[in-house]
């Protein structure tokens, strides 16, 4: 019961600091901008910041861009994950496989997804399958990489059993490493999505084509007067990042209470 009532007031906590930060940002941004310590051109007050954020929920324009968004972000990881999984299952039980291949993954790991928005707009055009091919490149590599780990930290002891047992390569896979692996695939996940979010903004603003928040915060950078715009575009992106974290978070709970990242949190 004790450890119970600990975790409560830890969480409770973590949340009200975690809320006095972002007050705390925010009245430092309007006492800056208010005070004329730099140009409201520059920097408007915080206040005006959120309530034309909170206006934008009421233009449908806006909101058709967002969805945009989040159509080429939950694409480009859907396919991520569709590709990053079975290939580090196949990475991490097959050592000639990855010692064959991680040359080439290792050259294309660190390659920036935004560098190759011109090559991959070259290739498919100006239209969402840019987007959505480019934040699949960027997706991956976090899913791929705590597959192929969580791989590894399968338990021997329970492989070698089921081997004593008759069973075969594919029944050991889908009865043990499979499972021992879903909470690694499952963080790597959540981490790419965050990733994903970042990268269909980021290509929208950088490539300058399409439709989405992206769209939306380059051209705000563009008006004269636009800042305003331009930090509540962001305050959107932030938020959904901030939104689509939980999700996972509590997803990800609910299905592997059992990690310890997770038991730690309900001593």
């Amino acid at each position: 019961m004790r450890g119970v009532l600990r975790v409560r007031v830890r969480v409770r906590q973590d949340f009200l600091l975690g809320v006095a930060g972002v007050l705390l940002a925010f009245a430092i941004c309007e006492v800056v901008s208010r005070a004329g310590i730099v140009r409201r051109t520059y920097l408007p007050p915080a206040s005006e910041v959120l309530a034309r954020a909170v206006e934008l929920a009421g233009d449908s324009a806006f909101l058709d861009g967002v969805g945009a968004t989040l159509r080429a972000w939950a694409l480009g990881l859907g396919l991520a994950c569709a590709i990053a999984v079975p290939v580090g299952l196949l990475l991490g039980s097959v050592p000639v496989v990855d010692a064959a291949s991680r040359a080439v993954v290792e050259f294309l790991r660190p390659l920036p997804s935004v560098a190759l928005i011109p090559l991959v707009s070259l290739l498919l055009g100006s239209g969402t399958e840019t987007e959505v091919v480019l934040v699949m490149y960027a997706s991956v590599w976090p899913i791929l990489f705590n597959t192929v780990y969580g791989l590894g930290e399968t338990e021997s002891l329970a492989k070698d059993t089921l081997r004593a047992f008759g069973f075969g390569r594919l029944a050991v896979l889908l009865r043990v490493e499979l499972p021992a692996t879903a909470p690694f695939i499952a963080a790597g996940v959540r981490i790419s999505a965050a990733v994903a979010l970042i990268l269909a903004v980021a290509t929208e603003i950088l490539a300058g084509f399409g439709e989405g928040l992206g769209i939306f915060i380059a051209q705000a950078g563009l008006a004269t007067d636009g800042t305003r715009d331009v930090l509540a575009g962001v305050v959107w992106a932030g938020a959904l990042g901030l939104v689509v974290n939980a999700v996972l978070v509590r997803i990800e709970r609910g299905l592997f209470p059992w990690t310890p990242e997770h038991r730690e949190r309900k001593r």
